[in-house]
């Protein structure tokens, strides 16, 4: 049976609201794949071009992704379901639901990954590490059917945890500690990082200003980083402002969380490339950067192995505050349409995800033990991957767009965007609903055919 409105979990305040979202949008990707990709395409005028994508596509979809849940004050598919209810349109959030799915099924991977690598710097596993045996130690864990596994396990364990406890007493006191605790953490990296000799390649690579290397391929991605970067198309922020007090401000809260994560990355490329090029080492982007050259490039450094569990731990905050917002996407479909009791959400959601995670750890190298079977040339880690983020992720963000911009009650979206009449955002509204209708819509096609690979 469907829970009364009236009995349903709130955050308690603007700041929780802040916090818990921030968390939803910050991952494992702020910290190694933004800051490459700002180096590799342009530096600074890559983040004028992100800038740009951000203002036109990712507040817009956030701000109506904030509707539809604050709204209706219900999961990702019930939501839709009550606005447009015998209509296709209630299929947008079963696609956030499984899109949601999909990228716990890897993302828990890595995310056990880094668990792994904090347990291990916390035993000074990296001390006078070589190059060799970085890649050693990086290999054994992507190829070793069991370890990857159970640590994969121990991250679903601690979410699952912490979702248990709740909406108030979990994901949002969890969040507004860890959150500034990565702030602070990545402060203290930064200024470390900056007073090594050389560091100041690592700042030209992310910041120099570049317009020549922006090419139409920079542009799209850019684009598609702006849409992905949010947590959008998934679910997560319907299912979370659908925990918004009635006094947030919704273009503002979008605001702040969008230019908070960005600062994120920035931060975390401050910390991470002046070291690396300090040392001479390449600024490659993936897995490699984060599990490989890392640990090796503290190692060098006065107190670096004090500094490699403080980025490991950082890393796992990202991690863990992103996955609470993903987990509670069918956390809440299933308490809510399906009567489940909470614990009972939360525990089938883990299984099913721990489930098909473990073909993603057993597929994430052609070494690992289920890396031969593949699908259209692709392994279970990066089908999971594929599917989620260059088809239902941008699918998805363009029908929001396109639902709120033309299927939708305008009067409502009006009434929900100024809080009843009690903010006076007029000129905003008017704004967001021409982006919205004319300009979100065609941007994101681009995006969804180039992550085809269409426009390639």
């Amino acid at each position: 049976m469907q829970e009364p409105k009236a009995s349903r979990e709130k955050f308690s305040s603007g700041l929780a609201v802040f916090f818990a979202t921030l968390g939803s949008a910050v991952g494992l990707g702020n910290i190694w794949k933004f800051p490459y990709l700002t180096g590799n395409n342009g530096g600074g005028a890559f983040l004028l071009v992100y800038f740009l994508c951000i203002l036109l596509v990712g507040l817009p979809v956030m701000v109506s992704e904030f509707y539809i849940g604050r709204k209706t004050r219900k999961n990702a598919i019930g939501a839709f379901e009550q606005l447009k209810p015998k209509t296709a349109w209630k299929h947008i959030g079963s696609m956030g639901v499984f899109a949601s799915g999909l990228i716990m099924f890897f993302y828990s991977c890595v995310a056990g990954w880094v668990y792994f690598y904090l347990f291990k710097a916390l035993m000074g596993t990296f001390s006078n590490i070589t190059l060799e045996t970085a890649k050693s130690h990086f290999g054994s864990v992507v190829v070793n059917p069991v370890t990857p596994i159970l640590w994969q396990m121990i991250v679903m364990t601690v979410v699952s945890f912490i979702l248990i406890m709740g909406v108030q007493k979990g994901i949002e006191k969890i969040t507004k500690t860890l959150m500034p605790l990565l702030f602070l953490l990545i402060i203290i990296c930064d200024i470390r990082a900056l007073t090594l000799p050389g560091a100041s390649e690592g700042l030209n690579f992310l910041f120099h200003v570049d317009f020549g290397a922006v090419t139409g391929t920079v542009i799209l991605t850019a684009l598609g980083l702006a849409f992905f970067k949010l947590s959008l198309g998934m679910g997560t922020m319907v299912t979370y402002s659908s925990y918004f007090t009635e006094g947030d401000n919704l273009f503002s809260t979008a605001a702040k969380v969008a230019f908070a994560d960005l600062a994120v990355s920035m931060l975390a490329g401050m910390a991470v490339f002046p070291a690396v090029f300090a040392f001479g080492m390449e600024p490659s982007a993936g897995p490699g950067l984060l599990f490989m050259t890392i640990p090796l490039v503290f190692s060098k450094m006065l107190f670096g192995n004090v500094l490699l569990v403080a980025f490991f731990f950082l890393s796992s905050i990202a991690a863990t505050t992103a996955m609470l917002s993903l987990v509670e996407v069918p956390v809440a479909y299933l308490s809510e349409e399906r009567g489940l009791s909470r614990k009972a959400s939360v525990f089938v959601s883990s299984v099913v995800i721990v489930l098909f995670g473990t073909l993603a750890s057993l597929s994430a190298d052609s070494s690992s033990l289920l890396g031969g079977i593949t699908f259209f040339g692709k392994g279970f880690f990066d089908l999971f991957d594929f599917i989620s983020s260059n088809i239902i992720l941008p699918l998805g963000g363009l029908l929001i767009a396109l639902f709120v911009g033309y299927a939708a009650n305008k009067d409502d979206i009006k009434q929900e965007l100024m809080n009843r009449g009690h903010l006076n955002n007029g000129w905003m509204i008017d704004l967001f609903f021409f982006i919205i209708r004319y300009i979100t819509p065609a941007l994101l096609i681009l995006v969804f055919l180039n992550s085809l690979g269409i426009l390639s």
